[in-house]
């Protein structure tokens, strides 16, 4: 790319994206891990994230943190929770109220570090995380959603989270063993203990969200969304809406790709992650490159980044829509954050929208898997 692009490379150096859309909260941390030095802030400058959305009845930032790559070992090695702390602190501190962990992300260590993190200011923020496998020796041998094995995942999951309560409890994925309505009953007593607040699901079939929603109110569906995938869009989104549930997209930057990550010349060790990927063949990643130029060019015109092009555009097609782009440094989370303050005319969507479908992109879901269970 030519040096006068705006990208993650030289974001830094172009910081007066992010520093335009505000500055600090009122709700967090001072830098800093160790407890003693934390201190409120009461600037009464607006957050960076400012925004909020509503997931079903649950009020959320605009933008949440995942927080998967800090300790899961799926992209990235695990990182220092001290470190990792001083990330989602600084999230804290930026205005972000919405933070993404899962049982099996470690496993249990993400939890941890997230738990760790937010004790000091549980009330004032917004804690999901996921259920749903079955663990020997410290590692997932499957998926394990029966009702008595629901309860002892959440009993382990608030010790590790040092809470009373999960405020957003999602099935992880469908065990086909389990019928849903069992899940959702073992959840809505769960709610009814105060052990949790709302439900959720991830990667359900829509036959499956419409029974687990008959049993207990699902507040939010977690499902890959992004510029590259797009399988959705196929019925998932109108159904999400018919319901009132709120939609958390991941993957929303592509795993990096849309951060300018990688390209067609990127090759991927054989215990990593990536090669299993379907979009991150070598073939597949030379195709969908016209994707990501594209992107690049109307970042360009807007001097915003690709990576805040890719989120404002995820933000831009639904007021229900709360992407978790994870980070594990806390300058990406700022560029993330500049999202928020990039805004889209109807014609700009529309026609973004039509140069998008002219590109037939390789290694995507089928259509009609939108509807299945995943």
């Amino acid at each position: 790319m030519e040096n006068s692009k705006i990208n993650r490379r030289n974001f830094l150096a172009a910081g007066a994206l992010v520093t335009s859309a505000a500055a600090v909260s009122g709700l967090g941390f001072t830098s800093g891990t160790n407890e003693n030095n934390l201190k409120i802030h009461n600037s009464g400058i607006m957050p960076l994230a400012a925004d909020r959305r509503k997931l079903g009845k649950l009020e959320v930032s605009a933008l949440g943190l995942g927080c998967m790559s800090m300790a899961s070992n799926s992209y990235n090695p695990p990182r220092p929770m001290a470190d990792m702390v001083k990330v989602i602190r600084g999230a804290v501190d930026k205005g972000v109220t919405f933070f993404d962990a899962a049982e099996v992300y470690g496993p249990y260590r993400t939890e941890e570090i997230v738990g760790e993190a937010l004790r000091p200011v549980r009330n004032k923020v917004v804690i999901a995380s996921k259920m749903g496998f079955k663990f020997e020796d410290g590692k997932s041998v499957g998926r394990d959603s029966r009702p008595e094995s629901i309860r002892k995942a959440v009993e382990g999951m608030l010790k590790r989270l040092q809470t009373d309560r999960i405020d957003l409890l999602y099935l992880h994925r469908v065990d086909p063993q389990v019928p849903i309505e069992d899940v959702a009953g073992t959840v809505s007593e769960l709610i009814k203990e105060g052990k949790a607040l709302h439900f959720g699901l991830s990667e359900a079939s829509h036959e499956n969200i419409r029974k687990a929603h008959r049993v207990c109110p699902v507040a939010a569906l977690q499902n890959e969304y992004s510029l590259v995938e797009r399988v959705h869009e196929n019925k998932t989104l109108d159904l999400c809406q018919d319901l009132g549930i709120g939609f958390v997209p991941w993957c929303p930057v592509v795993r990096g790709f849309m951060a300018d990550k990688f390209d067609e010349y990127s090759r991927f060790a054989p215990e990593s992650r990536f090669p299993a990927i379907p979009y991150f063949s070598t073939e597949a990643i030379k195709n969908n490159m016209a994707l990501l130029n594209l992107v690049r060019n109307w970042s360009e015109q807007k001097g915003i980044t690709p990576v805040q092009f890719s989120l404002a555009w995820l933000l831009a097609q639904k007021p229900w829509i709360v992407p978790i782009p994870g980070t594990t440094k806390l300058h990406h989370l700022e560029e993330n954050l500049g999202a928020l303050a990039v805004k889209f005319t109807s014609a700009e969507l529309q026609s973004f929208r039509t140069e998008l479908e002219k590109i037939q992109l390789m290694g995507v879901r089928k259509p009609e898997s939108a509807s299945q269970d995943a």
